[in-house]
């Protein structure tokens, strides 16, 4: 995808959560502007506030982040990269997972810590109001109904715009739209795992926005060959840019939120809003192991 303009979010079209807030379908997965294992500051903040500002630039208006990733670090970099906001930005965080250490999570979905991480989140992001608040992952010890029911509670407060779920399988699902007005679903999808696609089907049916996490399988799509490195070879693009591609093509619900501490990385990303993928090539990536 050899092109001397710069990329655009826009170009992988649109889609509405909650029914009044629109945004474009490439995000940004702010994840990875942590240290190491998801663990405390990155060595260069300031390289990583500069992919922040480089992916508003670029068009993108839907930030995808979490109180746990640092924890705490990812959100207080987004303010001091981007407080004030720019008119439209999206600024999605989670709560219900606590860190003992890198790589480490421990789900905790009780109301108190639930109240307690959404306060810490506004303050943080130096906002009254979160537009989408996910919880970030059901707590085997909380029913669903009880952390659920905190999040309907704290929206009636006017601290959550719109509600989401991680994490979840179908049942979970199920119960969490009984609970309450879920908009979204963010779960781990890409071409190598797609043990997600029925939750992906069931937003599908209702409406909901499915945001795939781990969206590059981080590193191995762009390992060997196959259908994917073949896809790549003809559209002059890279595995990655293919595996987005993929997503956005795969239903109209997707909104991809590829993250990277990368400047060029992100443009690569955010690039692939562009590709078009032919029946052949999907067709081929649907039915051939990757």
């Amino acid at each position: 995808m050899s092109d001397d303009r710069d990329p655009s979010a826009a170009e992988a079209g649109t889609l509405t959560l909650g029914g009044d807030l629109e945004v474009r379908r490439m995000g940004f997965g702010a994840m990875r502007v942590t240290g190491e294992g998801i663990w405390g500051p990155p060595e260069d903040e300031a390289e990583a506030k500069r992919v922040l500002r480089r992916a508003v630039e670029l068009g993108v208006d839907f930030i995808d982040t979490a109180d746990a990733y640092g924890p705490d670090v990812s959100e207080r970099l987004i303010a001091e990269a981007l407080h004030p906001y720019p008119e439209g930005l999206v600024i999605a965080t989670k709560g219900g997972l606590t860190r003992s250490g890198p790589d480490e999570w421990h789900p905790d979905g009780r109301p108190e810590h639930l109240r307690e991480a959404l306060e810490g989140s506004l303050r943080r992001l130096k906002l009254e109001r979160i537009d989408l608040y996910q919880f970030h992952r059901p707590d085997p010890d909380v029913p669903l109904e009880e952390s659920l029911g905190c999040l309907v509670e704290l929206r009636e407060q006017g601290k959550i715009r719109h509600i989401g779920v991680s994490n979840v399988d179908v049942g979970q699902l199920e119960t969490a739209v009984r609970v309450a007005d879920v908009v979204s679903v963010q779960n781990r999808y890409n071409l190598r795992d797609r043990d997600a696609g029925d939750v992906l089907e069931a937003c599908e049916d209702r409406g909901l926005a499915f945001l795939p996490w781990f969206p590059l399988a981080a590193g191995p799509l762009a390992e060997g060959e196959g259908p994917v490195a073949e896809v790549a070879r003809e559209l002059d693009a890279t595995p990655a840019q293919v595996a987005l591609a993929w997503l956005l093509e795969r239903s109209p619900v997707t909104l991809p939120i590829p993250g990277t501490s990368s400047v060029e990385h992100l443009e690569e990303n955010v690039a692939a809003g562009g590709l078009e993928l032919s029946r052949e090539q999907l067709e081929a990536l649907e039915g051939a192991p990757v």
